[in-house]
């Protein structure tokens, strides 16, 4: 549904009918619709976790970077909504989140406060992609802009020493 219409123009009965399930069924689940989109944005970044950090945690940077572009892009009618859509604020917060969890402490020595590196790190990943995921970017290749990812994470706040 987000795909062909803005958010605002969903209704909770066009989410029903397209699930194939009653409307409260749906209030069993969801509060709302912004309930149900905080559910998705948690399952994509859940997913990208998932899949980026065994790889990262391998020693293989760009690699997680390539695997979390080439995720983006096999899901990208999906990614342009919840980044350029309604769901941009939500699906901000939670990338926030969940990089909270899975990064570790600065080095002692660092010279950026490690949360506001978390931050900053995670706002250059979100909206490098969400750039990506807009219409007149034209078609960048996924490795592409994994390397635009690599190099600015690499040379500007990963090397935080």
């Amino acid at each position: 549904l987000l795909e062909h219409r803005a958010l605002d123009q969903i209704t909770v009965r066009d989410i029903c009918a397209e699930a194939v399930i009653h409307y409260a069924t749906f209030f069993r689940h969801h509060d709302g619709k912004d309930a149900l989109l905080e559910h998705l944005a948690a399952d994509q970044i859940a997913r990208l976790v998932e899949l980026t950090v065994p790889i990262k945690e391998a020693g293989d940077d760009r690699g997680s970077i390539l695997a979390l572009c080439n995720y983006i892009q096999d899901h990208r009618g999906l990614w342009s909504v919840l980044l350029n859509g309604g769901a941009g604020a939500t699906m901000r917060a939670e990338w926030l989140r969940y990089t909270r969890m899975v990064t570790g402490p600065a080095p002692v020595d660092s010279w950026l406060p490690s949360e506001l590196g978390t931050i900053c790190t995670t706002s250059l990943i979100v909206e490098t992609i969400a750039w990506w995921l807009r219409p007149e970017q034209g078609a960048w290749a996924p490795d592409a802009i994994a390397d635009i990812l690599h190099r600015l994470v690499t040379t500007s706040i990963a090397s935080r020493r």
